[in-house]
């Protein structure tokens, strides 16, 4: 693995509302992610939208932390979701959870749980069934 800090990201919509069910909501979320890390000094790896999660592994470089790829990410979809959508109500959960990966073996089953969460979770019958997953 490169020199790069790699992390599994897990942030929580507010009060688990189902605000990333919508095709609209999804899409609007992977275009933030998108966004950001072109823009940023992180690169997003994988990811998949639930309807009240995210998930997603996380490159960070130098110059930049997981605590600010974090904030770019929830805050940039909170900003767009409230002036395209008009959403009036809070977005996300207050933090988030993360884990370090130090390891291909830690990466390799992050990246399964990643890649399997909607299938687990009931919304596709495989893993690439989901539209909201990049894995």
């Amino acid at each position: 693995m490169s020199r790069a800090r790699i992390f599994f990201a897990t942030t929580n919509t507010f009060q688990g509302k189902f605000l990333l069910q919508s095709e609209r909501n999804a899409t609007l979320l992977i275009e933030v992610l998108r966004t950001c890390a072109t823009a940023s000094r992180f690169r997003v790896l994988d990811f998949v939208v639930m309807p009240n999660h995210l998930h997603l592994l996380v490159e960070v470089r130098d110059g930049m932390s997981i605590e600010k790829a974090m904030q770019l990410v929830k805050g940039g979809f909170s900003y767009l979701l409230k002036k395209e959508a008009g959403y009036l109500g809070e977005v996300w959960q207050k933090g988030y959870s993360e884990v370090r990966v130090m390891d291909e073996r830690s990466l390799a089953q992050h990246r399964a749980y990643i890649a399997q969460n909607p299938v687990k979770a009931g919304l596709a019958p495989a893993p690439d069934e989901w539209p909201y997953c990049y894995a």
